[in-house]
């Protein structure tokens, strides 16, 4: 009895303790170059592998804010957009940021090689026969949602991004609530 009411006291106090993102509103979004989908667009579950053989959710990540992005290593605006991704990763990755990198449709082999040459720490999902870039409409890359802590999709751009701008980390720090 005591330990379901202990339970109990941590579940209903625990989301208070967790920081708390304010409402961002549509013209928020569009200021940095995301563009608001309708309130509660539910995100499309998936599991891919990781350049180690590990397999990966997108659901397995509620309770986080996802950044999905979709790229490829021979597209250039995907390639000049990861340095600053990672910047941003490093940034907030302790305070509720997880992104996801899928690369479509190419050999794990080539991946590897420029996910070492970037030095990037992010996950990089293998999309392999592209199935999961056709479900979430990747057809021109890069392609960016942006996944709430509920699992709905906030927003999403097609096209690089200076992730790490002034406007950026200010944007994410508020998502995320990060004082």
């Amino acid at each position: 009895m005591r330990k379901t009411l202990i339970f109990i006291l941590v579940a209903l106090l625990l989301p208070s303790l967790l920081p708390a993102a304010e409402k961002i509103t549509a013209e928020e979004f569009e200021k940095v170059g995301l563009y608001a989908l309708k309130e509660g667009t539910r995100s499309i579950d998936f599991e891919l592998k990781d350049l180690n053989g590990k397999k990966i959710s997108l659901s397995s990540l509620k309770g986080k804010v996802v950044l999905l992005n979709f790229w490829a290593t021979w597209c250039p605006p995907c390639r000049a957009e990861m340095p600053s991704l990672e910047r941003l990763y490093g940034r907030f990755k302790d305070k509720g940021l997880v992104i996801l990198a899928v690369d479509l449709r190419e050999e794990a082999k080539a991946v590897r090689k420029f996910v070492a040459g970037q030095k990037l720490s992010f996950p990089v999902l293998l999309d392999s026969d592209g199935r999961v870039g056709a479900i979430y409409g990747a057809q021109s890359i890069p392609l960016s949602y942006l996944v709430g802590r509920d699992g709905n999709v906030l927003a999403g751009t097609i096209g690089g991004r200076e992730w790490d701008s002034k406007e950026h980390l200010a944007f994410f720090a508020r998502l995320l609530g990060v004082k």
